[in-house]
């Protein structure tokens, strides 16, 4: 698989990582084994790159991480954690004592003792222009208990403001054929920035695969049941934020767009993946088949009518819906 480097971190990761929120929590249920074999099938796939947070499971994902790690030693594998929300939302708990405490609690769960990459977790916009913040992140780095750091935004303007901070590695942002202003000015900036882009939500949580319908239901406890409106976080987590059955009209299109020989899924990570200023994109998986396929995704080829036709579908059902924030 293609791999390019994750911004300042110089690390060569895969353009097809695998996003592990599913592996703890706001999915339904994932048994442990299976989520073992996901993260082994995506490795045989090519796959070098693991996203995950503090908060997935309350741990359960890092820790599902570090067995497969601890079991399979040797592999070169890059895991970028995130941390923040495991405290109320205040810019105040974003302190040097905190951040301590927190990437200690990952260390552990992941069975390391440095870090590869922590990305503060879509925390309240004031921290991001905080310089203090980044002080004590440099602090971290210093000290050997993590390697980089960056950011996981909600907003553009959190990650332009991000990006201008010379310690940023990488910024983590919702990017998919449903949510396209990350291209006016994020990418541009943080190519020119050297900091690397990990696109997130890519198949605006599952809209893009072309497999559900009106009738679809979700578990109680999936987030595509609880947040749709934003009961519980950002509604950007939850389908893009876009309006459920307006995606599926949007969906229907788009599937005309599709090349011979791909899903509808792979081809919406490879159009995330030729994007300029894209580093990996990172899908999460439910079982071993959708962890080969959206690896898979790393050899689709989209052309230009095919990028002209996502931006006509932007154009046409979203533009003037989204929210001008994202």
């Amino acid at each position: 698989m293609e791999q390019r480097i994750l911004g300042k971190t110089g690390r060569n990761v895969s353009v097809v990582g695998l996003g592990t929120w599913q592996l703890g929590a706001d999915w339904g249920h994932v048994d442990p084994a299976q989520a073992q074999a996901i993260l082994a099938a995506s490795v045989e796939a090519g796959v070098n790159f693991f996203d995950t947070a503090d908060v997935y499971g309350d741990g359960k994902s890092e820790q599902a991480i570090g067995k497969f790690l601890a079991d399979n030693p040797g592999l070169d594998i890059t895991v970028a954690t995130k941390m923040g929300r495991r405290m109320d939302q205040l810019p105040e708990n974003y302190t040097l004592a905190n951040f301590r405490q927190w990437v200690d609690r990952s260390r552990k769960n992941l069975g390391t003792d440095t870090l590869d990459l922590v990305q503060l977790h879509c925390p309240p916009t004031p921290v991001y222009s905080n310089a203090e913040v980044y002080d004590a992140l440099d602090t971290l780095v210093a000290e050997g208990a993590i390697r980089n750091y960056g950011v996981s935004v909600e907003r553009t303007d959190e990650a332009l403001e991000a990006i201008s901070h010379q310690g940023t590695a990488s910024v983590q942002i919702i990017l998919n054929a449903f949510r396209l202003k990350p291209l006016d000015e994020v990418l541009p900036a943080a190519k020119a920035a050297g900091v690397g882009i990990i696109a997130r939500v890519p198949l605006a949580s599952g809209l893009l695969t072309g497999k559900y319908s009106k009738e679809t239901s979700f578990a109680e406890n999936d987030h595509r049941n609880y947040n749709r409106n934003g009961e519980s976080f950002d509604v950007g987590e939850t389908f893009s934020g876009v309006d459920y059955e307006l995606g599926l009209k949007a969906v229907a299109e788009f599937e005309q767009l599709v090349p011979s020989g791909a899903t509808t899924a792979q081809a919406a990570i490879a159009w995330i993946a030729a994007q300029d200023g894209v580093t990996t994109v990172i899908p999460g998986a439910r079982n071993v088949e959708q962890a080969a396929a959206n690896a898979a995704a790393a050899a689709v080829t989209v052309n230009e009518e095919f990028d002209g036709g996502v931006r006509w579908i932007y154009d046409h059902y979203f533009r003037e819906v989204i929210h001008p924030r994202w």
